[in-house]
């Protein structure tokens, strides 16, 4: 089977199409031909061995994809060869095929495509866990969502909406203003690119102060970090609570002061943890979103799809953060 494989430390042009043998299911898994392979921010920290997990290499990235059961190892129950599913494989999933534990399978609703389902779980899966399980949501409050218009952005938006929530979108352009727009953002703000100054600092905290309103965000939901982190936290209402999801952009250094005067909570959101942890609260909230789905509450926005060999050219503009929703590599 065709592979983009990292042998060693670096970036995505490290990475190399090659042949690599076929995998076989072994006990309680089952092989996935892949049909579609999203791209997510974990996939460019893993091949740098920047991320939680290192696997031992030679490795394919790839954590979330969608495709069809080709066979089934020992003591698998439940599925049957030529199901349509998802699959959380953690890495393997830039190639035509994978090995996955048949506990990390979802089967895809009928009509979903093999694009849009591939792209559900880590981005729509990571919001609803920090929505409610962190960030504790309810109907009437004020979300202010960083990097609204990447994949886990417009999923924040998408969900914050589902659960009656006012959302407040912030993005470094207005091209990306016009995405979360669409995807139903109350307001949107457009901050400057960092990093900051400390006059900058404060600037980009008051366009933040006066997009929430005078009482500040109930839930702050920050992708970027860096630089956009304290602005964001100083928007933050009395008994907030601020989400720290992903820093792309750098590990923000925060004034704890701020956290005394507000009474407001910093909670981490590591959603791959909390499936392991926590496996069937994650079952019956994928089940959620499904339903969601469904119901045309939420939907994947694929903007863009590669080749296989183009994998390591989609990591690249993800981490340029020019990518506007996701980005999935389809193996016909």
């Amino acid at each position: 089977m065709k592979s983009l494989i990292s042998r060693e430390v670096g970036g995505p042009e490290t990475l190399v199409l090659e042949d690599m043998p076929d995998p076989v299911a072994g006990k309680g898994e089952v092989v996935v031909r892949i049909a579609a392979c999203s791209i997510n921010y974990p996939d460019g920290l893993m091949i740098r061995d920047m991320y939680q997990f290192r696997p031992e290499r030679p490795y394919a990235p790839g954590s979330e994809v969608a495709g069809t059961i080709e066979s089934l190892g020992e003591g698998v129950t439940g599925w049957q060869v030529g199901d349509r599913v998802i699959a959380l494989v953690g890495h393997g999933g830039l190639a035509e095929k994978v090995a996955a534990p048949a506990g990390r399978l979802f089967a895809i609703p009928d009509g979903v495509s093999f694009e849009a389902a591939a792209s559900l779980l880590m981005t729509y899966g990571t919001t609803i866990h920090g929505l409610r399980d962190r960030g504790h949501i309810a109907p009437g409050q004020t979300l202010l969502v960083l990097g609204a218009a990447g994949g886990v952005g417009l999923s924040a938006v998408e969900l914050g909406k589902a659960f009656g929530a006012r959302v407040i979108a912030a993005v470094s352009s207005e091209d990306k203003a016009a995405i979360a727009r669409e995807a139903g953002a109350d307001a949107v703000v457009v901050y400057p690119r960092a990093p900051f100054d400390k006059e900058t600092s404060k600037q980009v905290a008051d366009m933040f102060k006066a997009a929430v309103g005078p009482n500040g965000a109930d839930i702050v939901y920050d992708i970027v970090g860096g630089d956009y982190s304290e602005p964001a936290l100083r928007a933050t209402g009395w008994g907030g609570r601020f989400l720290v999801v992903g820093f792309p952009a750098g590990i923000a250094k925060i004034p704890l002061n701020l956290t005394l005067l507000k009474s407001c909570d910093i909670c981490g959101v590591f959603w791959g943890a909390f499936t392991a942890r926590e496996p069937e609260k994650f079952k019956g909230q994928v089940a959620e979103l499904f339903q969601l789905l469904l119901d045309g509450k939420i939907a994947p926005r694929v903007s863009q799809t590669f080749a296989l060999g183009q994998g390591g050219e989609a990591i690249a503009m993800l981490e340029s953060r020019k990518a506007v929703g996701k980005l999935v590599v389809t193996m016909d």
